[in-house]
């Protein structure tokens, strides 16, 4: 059991990390070996993010004394924090393949590691986030393959823009204005579906 000095001095660091934190992610660690927390640890200091275990009912308090609702007696369950400096998905893609990565017990549930991601609180918003949908966040590619994967969605109409007006071009020289309209309604349509065959053809 920690002693009164213990619990002000986990206090203390809450306080600390939370005036820094953007969003907080509740996660249930029993049963999770001591050595896997350090290295959840360590993969969350790389996004800014810090893990502590502190009693639901100081986080409580402390979270009421910042006017922050969020209710945690709602786990049945000893409950870790992770204080993040960023948005809600900054920590979650981190926690959340952290816990996937656990060994599963044969016979048990595959999503039992998973399952301890407890949910989480948007401190920018002012607004609590489920467990489920925080795990939802947390199977997102990260930020930069998102944004990738987007510039790559762009890019291919422009790509089919550019190959209809050299085509164009080598058909009868420079494409007129009418010829660029065209090309560009070309490029931005999109595929037509093939079509079915009627009854009567079928037969």
């Amino acid at each position: 059991m920690k002693s009164k000095l213990q619990k002000g001095e986990e206090m203390k660091k809450a306080k600390v990390l939370l005036d820094a934190s953007g969003s907080l992610i509740f996660t249930d660690f029993t049963k999770v070996r001591a050595e896997d927390v350090r290295t959840l640890r360590k993969e969350l200091k790389k996004s800014g993010a810090h893990f502590l275990v502190i009693k639901k009912r100081l986080l409580g308090l402390l979270l009421k004394e910042r006017g922050i609702d969020a209710n945690l007696g709602q786990f049945k369950v000893s409950v870790g924090t992770i204080f993040s400096e960023g948005g809600v998905d900054v920590a979650a893609g981190p926690a959340y393949r952290f816990f996937a990565g656990l060994e599963v017990p044969e016979g048990a549930a595959k999503d039992m590691w998973t399952n301890k991601i407890l949910g989480g609180y948007d401190l920018a918003g002012n607004a609590p986030i489920e467990g489920a949908q925080m795990i939802a966040i947390g199977k997102l590619p990260p930020r930069e393959v998102l944004l990738a994967q987007l510039l790559g969605v762009m890019a291919g109409p422009v790509r089919a823009f550019l190959y209809i007006l050299s085509e164009k071009a080598k058909q009868g020289g420079a494409p007129s204005a009418h010829a660029t309209t065209e090309a560009a309604a070309e490029a931005a349509a999109p595929a037509e579906a093939p079509q079915q065959p009627s009854e009567e053809s079928a037969a």
